[in-house]
Parts: C-alpha cells; structure tokens; sequence
C-alpha cells in the first residue's frame, strides 16, 4: 500500500503479507503526506511493515503487530535534493517479531540537507527483533555508496520510551550518526532489552550523537 501526496487518511485493521524473503515489498509506504494514522493492523513482509519517506508530517503509528519483514522504517532520507523534511512521527503501542530491525532511521551519506525531527516511540514490544533501536546514517543499499562522505541529514527531538522485550543479537541499540550533523537531543527513557530470553548481556553503541537517558537503561546507555 502506498499513501503520497495524502491529507487527513486513516488505516484501519488492514491485514498485510508478503513472503517473508521478497525483496521491496513494504506493508506501508508514507511520503510527502501529512495527518496519517495507520492503526490496529497486522503486516508480515519481506521489507518493511511501514516506511515513512521524506515530505511527511504528523504521521501515526499505533497498535501494529509486525512481523516478520524489517520493522518500521523511517528513511531512506538525503536521496534527492528537493526533499522536504519530515517531522511529528509518532510510533506506539506496536509489537515487532522476528523482524531483521526494529525501529529504524536510514539516511543516505549526500551532501542534500534535510532535517527529521520531533519523533516519538513509545511502548513497543521486541520479540527478538534482530536490531531493536537503529540509527543509521551509513545507509548504502547499493555498492556504488561514498562512505567517506558523511550524510547531511540532520537527525534530531527524538524520544524512545518504554521500549522492552528481546533482542536477536547482542547489539541492540545501534546510534551510528553523521559527523557531519551529529544527531542531537536523542532521548531515552525505560528501555528494557535482553539478549533473546537469556542472561546474557546486550550492548548500546554510539557515533556522532548527543543526547540523554532515564530510568531503566538495558543494555547501559552510550548516551
């Protein structure tokens, strides 16, 4: 399903399936569109549940069961230079399993500034979700990428809360930002992930990021 150039659209109990190992198939796709709700539904793909591309504005996502597929996306951003920016994402309520991500910011490394800010996840479930919480600003889906060059995708006003269940690996909160334009004001509070059901530990790394962290931080914050 693909929602662009949309105002005022709701989402209601739509049920989504794609084989999981398809390539391209996003659930979801939101761009350049504003005052969307996507809402109690179930999406198990081959990409992402939902994607949410530049030019979107007030977009919620609630009570979304995903998975398998790779979570829900914010990005590719920094593509083309005429993209608007995207700001008032809000994600809560969701159970991710199985996926290959879960809550996810995908920049390219371009020298096209743009700006994503004021998002919020909150009270999201992992169920082994293979990367809980990424921030990626070395996006490069093709070999053609220039990974000396850093993204100019300014990333800020970010909240993660309540963010709990397991994780597939051991890295399960990956904050890798652009040196370029740091991510700033990345937030986290309550965030409770373990190392698929077990005891063992999960680790948090950072890049080029600011920010702060709040009550139960697991694994440690690198904020």
């Amino acid at each position: 399903m693909k929602i662009c150039q949309c105002n005022n659209i709701n989402v209601d109990g739509v049920h989504i399936i794609a084989p999981q190992g398809s390539p391209n198939t996003d659930g979801i796709h939101i761009s350049n569109s504003q005052n969307i709700n996507i809402l109690n539904s179930v999406i198990a793909t081959g990409d992402d549940c939902v994607s949410m591309g530049p030019g979107n504005k007030n977009i919620l996502i609630q009570n979304i069961a995903c998975g398998p597929g790779h979570g829900i996306s914010i990005g590719s951003l920094g593509k083309y230079n005429n993209e608007a920016d995207i700001s008032g994402i809000t994600v809560q309520h969701c159970t991710l399993s199985q996926t290959m991500y879960g809550l996810r910011i995908k920049t390219l490394a371009s020298d096209f500034k743009h700006t994503a800010y004021n998002i919020t996840y909150d009270d999201v479930v992992m169920d082994n979700a293979n990367h809980p919480i990424f921030i990626d600003q070395e996006y490069c889906p093709s070999k053609g990428c220039d990974e000396s060059k850093p993204s100019s995708v300014q990333i800020k006003d970010v909240w993660y809360k309540n963010i709990r269940g397991s994780s597939k690996s051991q890295s399960a909160v990956n904050l890798k930002c652009s040196s370029k334009y740091p991510c700033d004001n990345i937030n986290f509070f309550n965030i409770d992930l373990l190392y698929q059901n077990s005891d063992n530990s999960v680790n948090a790394n950072c890049k080029n990021v600011r920010g702060s962290a709040s009550g139960i931080q697991n694994p440690p914050s690198c904020l």
